[in-house]
């Protein structure tokens, strides 16, 4: 699903406007991006945890040369969904 399917599903759903909605998922994708980039997590209950991982610096390798080569340490973001999202996706399989 596409971000337009997604406005066009919500407002359908909701019947508010497709111009309202879409300002609602932008503004729910900055405040989620804000929230992590301060280290925080966002917690949606029955949903699941929008939170960062750090990662350790690590060496890899180029797959053309063969040349070992390092990579510093990062933060990712990470969405670990709820035990309701789960059971309600696995109920959905059967």
């Amino acid at each position: 699903m596409t971000r337009a399917e997604l406005v066009s599903e919500i407002a359908m759903q909701t019947g508010i406007s497709g111009e309202d909605v879409d300002k609602a998922v932008k503004a729910f994708v900055s405040v989620v991006t804000e929230e992590l980039k301060k280290g925080g997590k966002v917690q949606m209950i029955g949903f699941g945890t929008f939170e960062t991982v750090g990662r350790e610096a690590r060496e890899g390798v180029n797959p053309r040369t063969g040349e070992k080569v390092m990579y510093g340490p990062s933060v990712l973001p990470r969405f670990k969904p709820s035990k309701t999202l789960k059971d309600q996706v696995k109920a959905g399989d059967q």
